[in-house]
């Protein structure tokens, strides 16, 4: 048995699991230690809770663009975070000028409603003419090709809004509808957090009965297990690859005001490190699985919040808060080491697999 395990196991292998047996002996060690001392009481535990899951439900949405263009065309696109960036950059100055007219206070659902609908078309706009003009001549040239191409986009893309909107972080108009916070007991949400949270998921839940339960969303994933037998049983496939730029570039839209208002700023870089993340969320849930998608950023969002205080307190990191991002990516680190495929697993048809 031994010989067999030997044999089975590269030096590769060896290597990585020793990496993830350490990451994983820190990680009990010093949440052991965190909780021994109880240095954070229950509500502190709560208020990282309700954090991570509205900093994950942007993950979410953002991760979903990736893993359903993944899941018709085999490509990453990297592009996707300025598909992000862009809709909330440009709903900013409807947003400002509802502020400054007094519509944004005095009627805050329509101006939120307004806001949402200028970003989440500005979103869809750019998907698809990222679609039509850099990934559609590319569709049959060799993977590399359009990943090097969806770099090159998401560059050209973050310069020209920097020329059109200027290289400085814009303050985002603070809604006074959402300000304060809801008390259950020892459970204290902020109103915006509570907003990001409950948007997030009726959006998830809207995509997913859109793609399990609509004839569309059925061609949708026809297309993503075989486009030729798709397009022999009369279904469109370029539109069908439209339409799913046009849902990721809406989820997208949609995420970027939801992390506007979260996070209080916009800019034309503001799309790279969550972009990163919902890319990294992807992964963990298994690329080409919505719902693992949905998991994945859900799972990143609170090991990301609750991660520093829990992992690196009883290790004795003074700023533990610092090292969110290398918690979240040692968790990518354990979660392919032990599952390569994800947490749900990629969903691939049998002839790709």
């Amino acid at each position: 048995m031994v010989k067999n395990l030997r044999e089975r196991m590269s030096p590769t292998d060896i290597v990585m699991w020793s990496i993830g047996g350490i990451l994983t002996i820190l990680i009990v060690w010093g949440s052991a230690s965190t909780i021994i001392k109880g240095t954070y009481s229950a509500r502190h535990w709560i208020d990282f809770v309700i954090f991570g899951l509205a900093q994950g439900s942007i993950y979410a949405l953002i991760a979903m663009g990736y893993t359903m263009v993944y899941g018709v065309l085999r490509m990453i696109n990297f592009a996707h975070s300025e598909v992000f960036m862009s809709g909330p950059y440009t709903a900013y100055f409807f947003a400002a000028y509802f502020h400054r007219s007094g519509l944004l206070d005095s009627h805050p659902v329509i101006s939120l409603v307004l806001v949402f609908v200028v970003s989440m078309a500005t979103s869809v706009m750019i998907a698809v003419l990222l679609e039509r003009i850099a990934y559609r001549p590319l569709r049959g040239a060799p993977r590399l090709v359009p990943l090097i191409t969806a770099i090159g986009a998401s560059f050209f893309l973050q310069y020209v809004f920097r020329g059109l909107y200027g290289s400085g972080f814009q303050a985002y108009p603070v809604v006074t509808a959402l300000e304060g916070q809801f008390t259950l007991g020892p459970i204290r949400v902020l109103k915006f957090q509570a907003m990001v949270i409950v948007a997030a998921a009726l959006l998830m839940i809207a995509l997913y009965q859109f793609t399990q339960r609509t004839r569309l969303g059925k061609a949708l994933r026809s297309v993503s297990e075989d486009k030729e037998a798709s397009a022999l049983m009369g279904i469109d496939v370029d539109r069908m690859i439209s339409m799913t730029f046009m849902i990721g570039g809406a989820a997208a839209g949609a995420a970027g005001v939801l992390y506007a208002i979260m996070f209080k700023q916009v800019h034309f870089f503001m799309g790279f490190i969550p972009g990163i993340k919902a890319f990294t969320a992807a992964v963990l849930g298994g690329i080409g699985n919505i719902p693992g998608a949905m998991l994945g950023g859900i799972f990143l969002g609170l090991v990301e919040s609750v991660g520093p205080s829990l992992f690196l307190d009883g290790l004795g990191i003074v700023a533990p808060y610092q090292l969110k991002d290398a918690i979240a990516f040692s968790m990518l680190v354990l979660v392919l080491i032990f599952r390569p495929s994800g947490i749900l697993g990629e969903r691939l048809a049998v002839t790709k697999a």
